[in-house]
Formats: C-alpha cells, structure tokens, sequence
C-alpha cells in the first residue's frame, strides 16, 4: 500500500516549527509495511492545497493530512479534502458535544463558545470520525468514489499521534491484506554505521521480515517487521530475528518495547533491584533529573537532585576539595569522581551521577575544548569516570552529555548486578 504525507501549515513552511509530526508518521508507517514514497508541505493556501490533493489522490492508495484542523479562517483542509473527494459537509451531533464538554471544562458555557469553535463540528458525509480526546478537532477518514482515502490528523503532535496509535494504526492494519507485525530493538551508546555494519548480513539477505536502522539521539533503533496472514505467524517471523539481535549487541539493548524510553527503562532498571538515585549537574543544569522527571512513578526511586554549577557549589554540597578544583579543573575526571562520591555520602542514594564540562561555544582553553564533558556514577560505592568530546551547539552538547549520563548509570547497574540480571 503506497501512503503519502501531507503536512499543511505556513508555519512549517517558513521554518517557524519543525515538522516532527512527518518524521513520527513516516517511521510508524515504515514499521507498518506500508511505503511513503511521497511528503509534501503546503501552506494555508485552499487552491494550492487542492492541486497537492489531487496530484496526491492520483499517485497514492492513502493520503495522510496533518494540520489545517482548527477553528480559525486558514484552517481549511477539511473543506478542501471534502471538495477533492466529492462529499458534502454536515454537523456531527457527537463531534459538537465534545466541544461543548470540552469548553465545559475551561469553565465556559455554549454561549460563551465563539462561533469560529463550531466549524470543528463540520465533518465530510459518509466520513468516519476519529474523536478528539486531547484537543477540539476531530480526526476524519475519507473514502472518494475511487476508493483513494484520506485521512486529516490534527496538527499538535500531543493529539496526532494518540489519534494515530488508537484509531489510525488499527485501520490501516485492517484495509491492508494480512498482517503486520513489527518490533523495535532500542540500543544505546552505539553509532548507526557500527550498527548498520553488525547486521549487514542480516539486510543483504533480508525479505520477510526487513530490518531497518534509525538512528536516534544517542540511540539506535532497529525495527523488525513481517508480513503474514495473522499475527501469530507475523511474530513467529519477528521474535527469531528479535532474539539474534539482542544476542549481538546484548547489554546494549534497553527495551525491545515501542513506547518505552530509555529513561523508562532505567527507572524499571533501579526499581527492579530497589535502588535509589541522586543527581548533580554543572553543565546540563538540572536537564538530566528533568528528564528522569519525566517518568511516571520515578518517585519510587529519585532522592534528589543539585545544580553545582559553580565551584563554590561543588565543594560546600558534594565536598569537592579546593585543591582539586585548583590542580584539574571542574572540568576533569578528578573533579567529576570526588562530584559522584560526594554526592552518594551526601544523599546516601545507592546510585550517584554527575555531570561536569564545557557545553561552549566559548570557556575553552588549548587543552580542554568546548564539548568537552566528564560524566561520574557511583554505584554502592564503586565509581566510574567517562570522558566525552561532544560535538555541536551549546543545546546539543547538553542533550548528548544527558545522554551519555543515563547510559553510564545504566551500565554501572548492569555491572553492579550482572549475577542477578
């Protein structure tokens, strides 16, 4: 089945947002066996707009449509759509319900809705809808008498892609003949041309199931996928090639799980062995404990965490001794040793990491250039130091450097307790 993208929306065009949703679709419909051999970015412009759909319509079984959904004048992919495919529009009863219950929870009446709002209840006849539980505008699939579909997915990525997971996927999956059936295998630390090369026998002979690498920011993702009559045959194809390649990188694999982060996994890591963890950052500033923040119940499992940006900060909260800072440097594996060991006697976490560096683009010296980053974890007492010389922007080496920190704790815990993993 060939799927084209569409993503509509001036404000990719002009370069104002990045087109993340286009990235997430074509990686999703690539681990979906279906072929996108076409994207496309158009602005808020209906005639330009209808001549994308039509050449699109022409050459494509399925054309995907993000953005354009909302309520305001230049939101206008529905009625274009609708116009392509020859449907009139209508009001949905269950569509404008759900604006009202949603304006409802701001604490807004129906009269206080403004009329621009009810448009997102128009919707093409004979159109499957596809409700919005995280935002206003509803999802749709049409069907043109050709049999072409088009599918319109909101633009904000925090409702495209539930919309897409819960009643895209699943439809797609379903017009397609058999199934498909893909896994993904999450490696860290490794770049994607070593990757690539590791199994390059398992491409050059591939065809049911492929295996396709992604390269990800200080990961790399391998995507298994079959095709079959059910899905019990698509795995029974899967899982042999899934097991040979954990059996390759080994420690390296975090999770073989779609949704699941690297954080995630390190967060089940430390909950499986009732660990617990501290951070304390210079360089990334707070970046690192934000991110493991960001996992639901990290709280298990997180103490506390420090900015030690400053000297002075180093030696009165981790009891970094001057005279180091004074012969090494922050910057440096003695600073980011006494850094990690500080941190564990002070909070008495089982699992310490620190961060120490240059993130630039200035502060460099002839011996110690911007991107330059000392990462240290303790882990029940047993310290380890990792030098890095990150590349890019002042943002990209702070992301790396995060990166590289979860990693090494990972790592340092899988040493600590390789016996019983």
């Amino acid at each position: 089945m060939v799927v084209e993208l569409i993503s509509v929306g001036t404000e990719i065009l002009l370069g104002n947002i990045v087109n993340t949703n286009a990235a997430y679709l074509a990686e999703r419909l690539a681990g979906l066996g279906m072929s996108v051999y076409y994207q496309t970015t158009v602005g808020d412009n209906p005639e330009r707009l209808r001549e994308t759909l039509q050449m699109a319509k022409k050459r494509s079984d399925v054309v995907i449509l993000s953005g354009g959904l909302g309520p305001t004048q230049d939101d206008l992919t529905k009625e274009t759509a609708a116009k392509v495919c020859g449907k009139k529009l209508y009001e949905d009863p269950t569509a404008k319900q759900m604006l009202i219950s949603y304006f409802q929870r701001l604490g807004r009446k129906p009269e206080e809705i403004s009329e621009n709002n009810w448009k997102q209840a128009i919707v093409p006849e004979d159109s499957i809808v596809l409700y919005n539980d995280n935002g206003t505008a509803p999802g749709l699939i049409i069907q043109a008498e050709d049999q072409k579909k088009m599918i319109l997915l909101p633009g904000p990525p925090n409702e495209l892609i539930p919309m897409f997971e819960k009643d895209v996927a699943p439809y797609l999956c379903g017009i397609e003949q058999g199934v498909i059936y893909s896994k993904v295998v999450k490696i860290d630390t490794i770049g994607e041309s070593s990757v690539e090369t590791q199994i390059l026998d398992l491409i050059n002979s591939q065809s049911n199931p492929t295996v396709a690498p992604y390269a990800k920011p200080g990961e790399v993702h391998l995507r298994v996928t079959a095709k079959a009559k059910d899905e019990k045959e698509a795995r029974e194809l899967v899982m042999p090639v899934v097991e040979e390649l954990k059996r390759r990188f080994g420690r390296h694999v975090f999770t073989i799980e779609e949704h699941i982060t690297m954080e995630e996994a390190l967060v089940e890591l430390m909950k499986k062995h009732n660990l617990t963890f501290a951070t304390a950052e210079s360089c990334t500033g707070g970046l690192l404990a934000g991110r493991m923040v960001n996992v639901a119940g990290v709280s298990d499992c997180f103490k506390e965490g420090f900015i030690t940006y400053a000297n002075e900060a180093k030696m009165r909260y981790l009891g970094v001794s001057e005279q180091t800072l004074k012969e090494h440097g922050a910057v440096s594996e003695e600073c980011a040793r006494e850094m990690a060991e500080g941190l564990a006697k002070t909070t008495e976490a089982q699992v310490a990491v620190v961060t120490t560096g240059l993130a630039g683009p200035g502060g460099g010296t002839d011996t110690k250039k911007p991107g330059l980053v000392y990462i240290g974890c303790t882990v029940n007492g047993h310290t380890s130091v990792q030098k890095f010389q990150l590349k890019g922007n002042r943002s990209r080496v702070r992301n790396s450097a995060v990166v590289k920190a979860m990693t090494l704790m990972r790592h340092a815990i899988l040493h600590e307790y390789e016996e019983t993993i």
